[in-house]
């Protein structure tokens, strides 16, 4: 009998510099064991310094793509980032409405700055996509805009994870965890919080700060690191820290390099890069 690989299908846009987006989802994925397949929702002109312009592909595109994955190579696990447009965060809510293994990055706001997600698609992310999610993976500005609380310090982080669970729990109908990132404060070690629905229960997951510009596409693959592990059997607490394991070796290594003239990004396969 023949092996089967992990499959993990990634629906986000694409950054034309690497580092971010669709092409951080599939490095990362392949290096943390898993099969990547793709969904393409926007194209983006990218680069180190920033985002210069956007184009959105059509919803009915995106959902197509959606189709032709699932129904031929199928996916043990979804990794959501970049939506940009209400129509396309409502199409793939309808076309996930029933897959229970749903890694939603709500990807708001690029790490230049440039908004990703327009406002009024914030409210049916929260309402219509989010509750169908297993994970919630916001950094802290997505968490405060998306349970308008203000986060002061890590030890609100437990508080706000619960709170957005609760909220998105209780709209969906089903247990959906909430893993809240804390790189926007300047604490070192940095505190990441989940709150884990399914058990009830909230864990935090120390890690030393890297003092790097490298930082480019972290939540990118982060997220799709924990949807990989998701794909491979791991429980979800297992999942994220390995996921956490990952990142902060990829940032350690990507500390190191030097790539364009603005914010680089991390080193997706520092485990197999030779010296």
């Amino acid at each position: 009998m023949k092996k089967g690989y992990a499959r993990v299908l990634a629906i986000a846009g694409s950054d034309s510099g690497g580092g971010a987006g669709i092409q951080a989802d599939i490095k990362a994925i392949s290096a943390t064991g898993g099969y990547a397949s793709t969904a393409i929702t926007a194209v983006t002109v990218q680069n180190t310094l920033g985002v210069s312009a956007v184009h959105v592909i059509p919803a009915d595109i995106v959902c197509a793509q959606i189709e032709a994955v699932i129904g031929d190579i199928g996916a043990d696990a979804v990794k959501i980032g970049m939506l940009a447009w209400k129509r396309t965060v409502e199409a793939v809510a309808s076309s996930l409405a029933d897959f229970p293994n749903v890694v939603l990055d709500p990807v708001m706001v690029s790490t230049s700055g440039h908004r990703l997600l327009e406002p009024d698609a914030v409210e049916a992310l929260v309402r219509g996509l989010a509750p169908r999610a297993r994970l919630l993976t916001p950094n802290i500005p997505e968490a405060e805009e998306m349970t308008g609380e203000k986060v002061v310090s890590g030890r609100d982080l437990p508080r706000i994870a619960e709170m957005l669970s609760d909220r998105l729990s209780s709209a969906g109908g089903r247990a959906v965890s909430v893993l809240v990132k804390a790189g926007h404060l300047d604490e070192d070690p940095m505190r990441d919080c989940l709150y884990d629905a399914e058990r009830g229960v909230a864990v935090e997951f120390a890690s030393p700060r890297v003092r790097t510009v490298n930082t480019h596409g972290t939540g990118c693959t982060l997220s799709s690191a924990i949807a990989s592990f998701l794909a491979q059997g791991f429980g979800l607490e297992e999942a994220v820290g390995k996921a956490k394991e990952y990142i902060a070796g990829a940032l350690a290594a990507g500390a190191e390099y030097s790539i364009g003239r603005g914010c680089g990004p991390v080193d997706h396969f520092y485990g197999t890069r030779k010296k």
